[in-house]
């Protein structure tokens, strides 16, 4: 699990190193150039949420005792993440002002305040993404603690239920002791009738032969 962990995580720290070396690029390109260049950020831009997906499944799937580190990392992973997105939309405005300021001719207070209005509107959406993330968070950590209750839940069952088997065993032993003790009893009973008759059977023979040799005489 671990090791798919890695692999995931090998990829995505080449893939954002791609990315950030290509958005330092874009400022000083040709403008069908930064066309192409903005394209290829944006699909390298989704490969890397893809593989955060993954790896975020990977982690869910680690036992809970080790899972507080995959977590801190991942929670880092996001936060690069985000960076990245931020400094893309940031050079993505900087490339649609250029482009809109070569098609329409606007003047350089115009671009400012178009520039200034959208990078107001882009920090809202910013925020807006950090507050979705951190419910995501939240959810997250709800899940993990929901997952540790169950986990130690099951556990206790289990031991309930080996108790319960000891007491059975311990019930049935006691049975089997029961038993013999009956049967011991039973027969210590059984040999003093025995002893007793055979007393009375050699009395009276006793008594039988005096009786003989007192008639004799």
């Amino acid at each position: 699990m671990s090791s798919d962990f890695e692999g995931y995580e090998q990829d995505f720290a080449v893939l954002t190193a791609e990315i950030t070396s290509k958005i330092a690029r874009v400022p000083r390109l040709p403008p069908d150039e930064k066309k192409q260049m903005v394209a290829n950020v944006e699909k390298q831009l989704e490969e890397a949420k893809e593989l955060l997906e993954q790896m975020d499944l990977e982690v869910r799937e680690i036992p809970p005792q080790s899972r507080g580190m995959y977590s801190n990392r991942m929670r880092s992973y996001k936060q690069e993440m985000g960076k990245l997105e931020k400094d893309f939309k940031r050079s993505r405005i900087a490339y649609s002002d250029e482009v809109r300021n070569e098609l329409l001719g606007d003047d350089g207070n115009s671009s400012e305040n178009q520039r200034a209005h959208l990078l107001d509107n882009t920090e809202r959406l910013e925020r807006s993404s950090r507050r979705l993330e951190a419910g995501y968070q939240i959810a997250v950590e709800t899940e993990q603690i929901g997952q540790e209750m169950l986990e130690n839940l099951s556990h206790d069952r289990e031991k309930i239920q080996r108790a319960r088997e000891r007491l059975r065993e311990t019930d049935a032993n006691l049975g089997k002791s029961s038993r013999v003790l009956t049967g011991m009893l039973r027969r210590i009973i059984q040999n003093r009738i025995l002893v007793v008759i055979l007393s009375i059977i050699l009395v009276i023979s006793i008594l039988m032969a005096i009786t003989f040799s007192v008639r004799r005489h």
